[in-house]
């Protein structure tokens, strides 16, 4: 499975806008993917993702806005486009009394052209299981069929909307491997997820986009070197004595102290140096904690920043 090389964008969008009555899903939205690349959608639920996804997929027309997908135009080359595309969804329903083998070949038989059943089985490395039933599958080896029956069309561009939402470690892991393999053929990749760590692993570019609009865009790096603070210390204290924000802003080398919910959290440039004064400033306000971490700044600090929401609320 080779893919294409081309100089023009593989999905382009500008200026997207779609309604449904009183509410606007997606509003003035541009994305840009290129050959090779991994693009990540984020947001919250509501944010507008599936709805734009669903326009490029050529499911549901946009009410404004120019979307070109290979260089094609949903309604005017439809059937060529559907063959280009690779489709994997947070969860398929696939027929459970089928064989793996029965049910790629099935799916293969949609399309004029594509890498064999038995090739796009060894890519998901489920060889193992190619005569087992479908009903009999575990969450990740349905997700990983789930991948094969998109990629038998030997597609130039793939859609993956939330792919390995509960699945456990390991099985994550593989299919991460799976769409690094696909990335490195030359091939695009626009994917949704909800965790971070599967973001900054795979995606070249991400997109934060909240009430349908973009609110960030750039390499992982970029987007979490925009927060000026390369630490994030998070503690929660015991109830009875409040906790002044303003006096936490006030501490040398404090970026930004924000509440949320019990939690308290604070973007810092350097630890060494502003932990000790933190704990001695908390002190003074007579606050006794009751738990203290620290991690390195991620997206999800990048979205909380943007948003004030973590990606799994709602």
């Amino acid at each position: 499975m080779t893919g294409p090389a081309s100089s023009a964008p593989s999905l382009l969008v500008r200026g997207l806008r779609k309604r449904y009555a009183d509410v606007v899903a997606v509003d003035g939205l541009d994305l840009e993917i290129r050959a090779g690349e991994c693009f990540g959608l984020l947001g919250p639920n509501g944010a507008g993702k599936t709805t734009t996804i669903e326009i490029c997929e050529g499911l549901t027309e946009p009410d404004e806005g120019e979307v070109l997908v290979l260089g094609r135009r949903w309604g005017e080359h439809d059937r060529e486009l559907r063959e280009l595309l690779g489709i994997s969804l947070q969860e398929t329903q696939f027929s459970e009394k089928l064989t793996v083998e029965e049910t790629v070949r099935l799916f293969r038989s949609f399309y004029r052209q594509g890498p064999s059943a038995d090739e796009v089985i060894g890519t998901v490395q489920l060889q193992e299981k190619r005569a087992g039933r479908v009903g009999q599958l575990s969450g990740g080896q349905r997700q990983r069929l789930a991948l094969a029956c998109a990629l038998v069309g030997d597609p130039a561009l793939l859609f993956l909307d939330e792919p390995t939402t509960g699945l456990d470690p390991q099985s994550r892991r593989q299919l991460w491997d799976l769409i690094e393999r696909f990335k490195a053929d030359g091939r695009a990749i626009l994917l949704t997820t909800h965790y971070m760590e599967e973001a900054e692993r795979l995606c070249d570019q991400v997109a934060i986009v909240d009430h349908g609009r973009q609110i960030a865009l750039g390499t992982p790096r970029e987007l979490v070197a925009s927060l000026s603070a390369e630490h994030v210390v998070e503690f929660a204290a015991s109830p009875g004595v409040p906790v002044s924000e303003d006096g936490l802003r006030q501490v040398d080398g404090v970026e930004a102290a924000v509440r949320r919910d019990d939690t308290y959290r604070v973007r810092v440039a350097e630890l060494h140096r502003t932990v000790p004064a933190l704990l001695a400033e908390l002190r003074r306000q007579g606050v006794q904690l009751t738990e203290l971490r620290t991690h390195s700044a991620t997206l999800e600090d990048v979205f909380v920043e943007l948003t004030g929401r973590h990606l799994r609320d709602q």
